[in-house]
């Protein structure tokens, strides 16, 4: 009797292909966990938003510069440290700043929704400043995408709560950060390419760390340190360590093993994870006009996305 064995190649690339896979779900899974933590933390008051994006920046910072350690060392110019700083601005201090804040002021659910508008920003300012063409089905997506975000904005305006004082806002400056990581991406596309993600990382966070030192300096004073509680520093720890550091390597090894459209596609995990949270929290609450919101926006992003696919490879994908 003749028994086929499967090929060690065959097994070693399935074994890389479900590694990628659980890589971007774990890391959306853990973007998506990190809104209703984000409300938890901040629920109590004692530690500020600004001082959650200090904790974020700077401890992922910290470990991203110790992981350096453990990798061939990467050479960087002055000008191109420059330039890291500039990136650091756009695609750490304004994201990851405008992201909390934001995530104060709206729900979780929402806050996460809107995250998953960014491939559309990022096609549309690539039309803006890079004069990159834009096909009909791109153009409709990002219609599709940007009246979903509009309509959940202004169903957000009439309604607020304890845990949600100004929806509406929140959602706005969470589109803010979306628009600023867009950015990020459309200007540094090729600069980034350059470096691994580590010494991108490890740059970047530290020069948004030292960039906003100064404006939050009042806060960290202003902090009763002996009032956050255990459970607040463990959400700290959650969004620092899990939703920043491994969130970024698991990205990395999803991009290299997956096609663009399905790293996309895992995008829509994050508000099924936050919004079924929230709820279960009291955080948040689903309504009628939400999900005509969610259809429009997954349906823009969903044609952004395959459009996309067509003409970029993976390592163009960058987040």
């Amino acid at each position: 009797m003749h028994i086929v064995r499967p090929s060690v190649r065959k097994i070693f690339m399935s074994d890389f292909k479900v590694k990628g896979h659980l890589a971007m779900l774990g890391a959306n899974v853990m973007w998506g966990l990190m809104a209703p933590i984000v409300k938890i933390v901040l629920a109590s008051g004692v530690v500020a938003p600004l001082l959650l994006v200090d904790f974020r920046m700077a401890g992922a910072a910290a470990l991203f510069w110790l992981t350096s350690l453990f990798m061939p060392r990467e050479h960087v110019p002055l000008p191109d440290l420059l330039r890291l700083f500039g990136a650091g601005m756009l695609g750490v201090l304004f994201n990851q700043g405008c992201f909390i804040v934001g995530v104060s002021l709206t729900t979780p659910g929402e806050a996460s929704l809107v995250t998953t508008t960014m491939p559309m920003w990022v096609m549309l300012l690539a039309w803006l400043l890079l004069r990159e063409p834009i096909s009909l089905k791109k153009a409709g997506g990002i219609v599709l995408g940007a009246s979903g975000a509009l309509i959940l904005m202004m169903g957000s305006a009439s309604s607020s709560d304890v845990s949600a004082p100004n929806p509406a806002l929140g959602d706005f400056v969470i589109l803010m950060a979306q628009l600023s990581y867009a950015l990020y991406l459309t200007l540094y596309r090729n600069f980034i390419r350059r470096y691994s993600l580590v010494t991108l990382m490890k740059w970047m966070f530290l020069s948004a760390s030292l960039i906003a030192l100064p404006v939050t300096s009042p806060i960290i004073a202003a902090t009763d340190w002996g009032a956050i509680t255990p459970t607040d520093w463990l959400g700290v720890a959650a969004v620092v360590v899990g939703a920043t550091y491994i969130a970024y390597i698991c990205i990395m090894i999803g991009q290299k093993n997956l096609r663009p459209t399905i790293v996309g596609m895992y995008n829509y995990v994050q508000p099924v994870i936050a919004t079924a949270v929230g709820i279960w929290l009291g955080l948040d609450h689903f309504t009628l006009l939400k999900a005509v919101a969610v259809v429009l926006i997954f349906s823009g992003v969903w044609l952004v996305t395959v459009s996309r696919s067509l003409a970029t490879s993976p390592k163009e994908q960058a987040r």
